[in-house]
């Protein structure tokens, strides 16, 4: 019996086509290819879906290019965060059992530090002993407005007196270790707080002793399939793209479970988990990246994550 070749479509951002990004396309198509799967490239700007009453004629055609990547397809691999439109590519995908890896649910709550972080929480709260998930000790900034900003920043005593000083302070929403700040003194801490007022943004433990380092882990399905160790003699990140340089890591048994169990109680298929250091072992979790870039890990390891996805949607459609 022939065996079913399966289809599926890519979503990438529309406006994000440089090399950094558009590379990752073609090692998940090429993948694909291996595993005898065709993989179509489509962008979040094809996606536009009209919301309006049920008899409502208007924006049809629209409607039914979204509608026809769900009916089209047996998978969708969803390499964006546009969470509105994707929202509604899932909506027409579930109607026709078509399954989004990985799902909007997840993509958002990774896009969002804090929420990232909340979700930990609220899984620490009522987990069996021994599946804790350590996160760093992390405070919400309240919200205001961007033309109010903070007329009185009296709030940030009681945070600095939580988390000490130094203290981290993170934009709710940033990739490849931007929008990070490190403040050594109440003063900077803020003034970091009046620049950020009117985006969400939080205020969390420094780790002294993963200051500059951390492990990249990278999962996909239940189980860890590389690592590296990233590491900056200039700077408290440790990110590649802020000039940190990398190394092969392997990592321990119960780096890996933890890895594995903050995918999953996430919701993700895949993931590039990122852990920091309390002594010789990584094991509280920094951040979690729905859809990591994959080509530093592959030039550090050999590792190619496009197969191993490619490979667990398969078995996932099987």
């Amino acid at each position: 019996m022939q065996e079913k070749k399966y289809r599926g479509v890519l979503v990438a951002n529309a406006f994000l086509r440089t090399e950094k990004f558009t590379e990752h396309y073609e090692w998940l198509k090429t993948a694909a290819e291996k595993c005898s799967m065709d993989l179509a490239l489509l962008s979040n700007s094809d996606l536009l879906f009209p919301l309006c009453s049920k008899r409502a004629a208007v924006g049809a055609e629209l409607k039914q290019r979204v509608e026809a990547a769900a009916l089209e397809n047996d998978f969708v691999i969803y390499w964006d965060k546009d969470i509105p439109l994707g929202n509604m590519l899932q909506v027409c995908c579930r109607k026709q059992d078509v399954p989004v890896f990985n799902s909007l649910d997840s993509i958002a709550v990774c896009d969002n530090k804090y929420e990232t972080y909340q979700k930990l929480w609220e899984w620490n709260q009522s987990c069996a002993e021994g599946e804790e998930i350590p996160i760093l000790p992390t405070i919400a900034a309240p919200m205001t407005y961007p033309n109010v900003g903070y007329p009185d920043i009296g709030f940030l005593a009681p945070v600095l007196s939580a988390l000490g000083l130094p203290v981290v302070i993170k934009e709710c929403y940033g990739s490849f270790g931007q929008q990070v700040y490190l403040a050594a003194t109440k003063e900077e801490a803020g003034k970091i707080t009046r620049k950020l007022a009117g985006k969400p943004f939080l205020y969390q433990w420094y780790q002294k002793e993963s200051s500059g380092r951390d492990v990249r882990l990278q999962v996909v399905g239940d189980k860890v399939i590389a690592a590296m160790y990233r590491f900056s003699e200039s700077d408290f990140r440790a990110n590649i793209s802020n000039g940190g340089q990398m190394e092969q890591y392997f990592p321990t048994e119960e780096e890996c479970s933890l890895a594995v169990r903050t995918a999953r109680v996430l919701g993700l298929d895949f993931a590039g988990v990122d852990l920091l250091f309390t002594g010789e072992q990584a094991d509280v979790v920094c951040e979690v990246n729905s859809n990591a870039h994959f080509k530093n890990i592959y030039t550090c390891t050999g590792v190619n994550t496009a197969e191993y996805i490619m490979e667990h949607i398969k078995d996932r459609l099987v």
